[in-house]
């Protein structure tokens, strides 16, 4: 079963699920049939409204805005801590950067540079340091928030394919999230600088900043916006929101070498939740 469902990830035309999933996702009529989806939704995958900011399901206007829903005041108590985990889901992995290569699963490794788009000068930065791979389900809270506080310093969007992220994808596609449509987002922080990746995936309507908007899909061509050069400046707190995705994927950290450390019960399938305690300052 894993070997034909990768099988069939390589066949279909990836985008043009995707972007026909979006445009479904985002149809407001007829209302019986959104309101249909989107209970068999959270019955399917015991989606716990309570912790949303409007719990009835009917009142979402379309797919897409019950999927990126905001949670309640309090939901998500900000920890006392140095790094904040940044979304809800799962720990795919996390660990040393070493000789420019991040772990993905079962032998595989890809290269930080390759994930930046093959930016030799930003992957050097992150050499030697940390990373953590945070996969969100179709369950999870779909907004990613800042894991420290932040001023933008530049962003790179990378078109790519558009494999499922999931746990057998992982094992079984080499350089999964170098290979998929991504957003990098570079920070400068008071310990130096910080990327996020949001990374794209199968059925993955659209990724969007709280900076931007909508950020993927644009057009097919790599897109790089230096933030740095702007009058007004991007800047963001521990735990502001910063982007969501349009349906599930994946959160990508890099660190520089000797700046943090992860807590150690974040070791791979461990759950994450926003605003819970990720790491401490070295």
């Amino acid at each position: 079963m894993d070997r034909l469902f990768i099988f069939f990830q390589h066949i279909v035309p990836q985008h043009l699920l995707s972007r026909c999933t979006g445009f479904l996702a985002a149809l407001r009529q007829p209302e019986w049939l959104k309101n249909w989806v989107i209970q068999r939704f959270i019955q399917h995958f015991n989606v716990d409204m309570s912790e949303a900011q409007e719990p009835d399901h009917t009142r979402y206007a379309c797919f897409n805005e019950f999927f990126t829903r905001p949670l309640r005041e309090g939901a998500r108590p900000l920890a006392d801590a140095d790094i904040l985990c940044p979304a809800d889901g799962a720990i795919s992995q996390s660990g040393d950067i070493a000789n420019g290569l991040l772990f993905q699963a079962k032998g595989r490794y890809f290269s930080a540079a390759d994930l930046l788009g093959g930016d030799e000068a930003r992957a050097a930065q992150f050499q030697g340091g940390q990373f953590a791979t945070i996969y969100l389900s179709p369950k999870d809270y779909h907004r990613v928030h800042m894991p420290v506080a932040g001023r933008l310093a530049g962003t790179c969007y990378i078109p790519g394919q558009l494999f499922s992220v999931n746990a057998v994808t992982a094992e079984n596609v080499d350089r999964l999230f170098a290979r998929n449509e991504r957003l990098v987002c570079y920070f400068d922080t008071e310990h130096g600088p910080m990327a996020m990746i949001l990374v794209g995936a199968m059925v993955v309507a659209g990724i969007e900043t709280v900076w931007s908007g909508q950020v993927a899909p644009p057009p097919k061509c790599p897109v790089s916006v230096d933030y740095q050069q702007l009058p007004q400046p991007v800047t963001l707190g521990k735990g502001d929101e910063m982007g969501r995705f349009m349906l599930g994927s994946t959160v990508i950290l890099l660190f520089p070498q000797g700046v943090m450390r992860f807590d150690e019960r974040y070791i791979a399938g461990a759950a994450t939740r926003m605003g819970e305690a990720l790491g401490s300052y070295q």
